[in-house]
């Protein structure tokens, strides 16, 4: 297993090697490494680097206190460092990318611009990039190292089909970026206190890593394995913001979600099942309900089930003893309350009135 603190040590072991070359080799002689901005109007969008048969690389930078960026990518045939040297507060080229981008803070800050906005990334923190998402470095003559790891639609997608159950980004991660409308979206991950799974997650960052660096014919399935595994990581023991564009599509996403789920689980939901299911705090689905509905918790949780009731009533011969079961509601007494307090009817009253009227 790689230890916490050397996953510096030996991600720039590859940067360092004596047998590095000092220059770009052919194939990569286009893909602008640390690209300095040439114009404030413009956007570069920058390729995919290596060919289609190849899903994913990693570019590695690491930012001298001398000013300068040390920099290599794997896989290649050809190993090499290249170098660039950068004045305090340099800004690269606004760029978008040709695939996703999902980097990691290894040590110190990295600051970036993305979508107007300036950013301090600590060390631990994580960002994905969306294709469409207009960025730049802001570089500054501190220490830093940073991991990029750049994903093919394709490979993103093959891994997303796997990616059913990782926690509470998986419909935006579906919804929002697999659509690849023109919306420009990230999403900002910071890890919380949980050190073994900071541990794991940097574990296999290094394995993928360890993979690129030997690439062969089994390594695209063991990439794409990699991959999955460091998303579900995400998805279940990171926060997680994103950009202002998409917030309100997430929060749409995620009531959908949520209202599905209760709607499935109205016999025995509770808050506790949300929460273990979505991966949030308690207070979190008050908000979004409130947000979304104007209700609370428990005022919408009573909404779906009187509407549920309303169903059964019409629909089926069960009576009104099961249909107060089956919503969730225990109590006959109760159910007859706060029935008969939204509808001004009683069940029964309700069913022979809508009945002769329902198709």
């Amino acid at each position: 297993m790689v230890k916490n603190d050397n996953i510096k040590k030996q991600i720039t072991e590859l940067i360092y090697n004596k047998n590095n070359q000092k220059q770009i080799p052919d194939y990569y002689a286009n893909f602008n490494i640390v690209s300095p901005e040439h114009s404030p109007h413009e956007v570069e969008v920058k390729t995919y680097p290596q060919s289609v048969s190849k899903n994913i690389f990693a570019l590695i930078w690491d930012i001298h206190s001398s000013g300068t960026v040390s920099s290599t990518i794997v896989p290649s045939p050809t190993p090499f460092v290249y170098e660039k040297n950068i004045t305090n507060g340099m800004r690269t080229q606004m760029h978008s990318h040709e695939y996703l981008e999902l980097f990691y803070v290894i040590d110190g800050e990295y600051h970036q611009k993305i979508l107007g906005r300036e950013y301090v990334f600590q060390k631990g923190e994580l960002c994905l990039i969306d294709k469409n998402c207009h960025h730049q470095e802001i570089l500054d003559d501190g220490s830093s190292t940073i991991l990029f790891i750049g994903i093919t639609s394709h490979m993103f997608n093959e891994m997303m089909t796997h990616l059913s159950n990782a926690g509470r980004i998986n419909s935006f991660l579906n919804t929002a970026i697999l659509e690849q409308k023109n919306i420009q979206q990230y999403l900002h991950f910071k890890p919380s206190h949980d050190e073994e799974s900071c541990l794991k997650l940097e574990n296999t960052l290094m394995s993928l890593i360890d993979e690129l660096k030997k690439y062969d014919d089994a390594s695209p399935f063991i990439c794409q394995g990699l991959l999955l595994r460091i998303f579900k990581i995400l998805g279940t023991k990171y926060d997680f913001s994103l950009s202002k564009q998409t917030r309100k599509k997430m929060n749409m996403i995620l009531f959908e979600e949520i209202t599905q789920f209760i709607t499935e689980n109205l016999a025995d939901i509770s808050i506790q099942m949300l929460v273990s299911e979505f991966h949030f705090q308690k207070d979190y689905f008050n908000r979004l309900l409130k947000t979304q509905t104007g209700m609370t918790y428990t005022e919408y949780i009573q909404l779906l089930r009187l509407r549920h009731a309303e169903k059964l009533l019409l629909t089926t011969d069960y009576t009104i003893e099961q249909v107060a079961e089956m919503i969730g509601y225990h109590n006959k007494g109760y159910f007859y309350k706060i029935f008969t307090e939204k509808y001004s009817l009683t069940p029964a009253q309700f069913k022979k009135k809508c009945l002769k009227f329902y198709i």
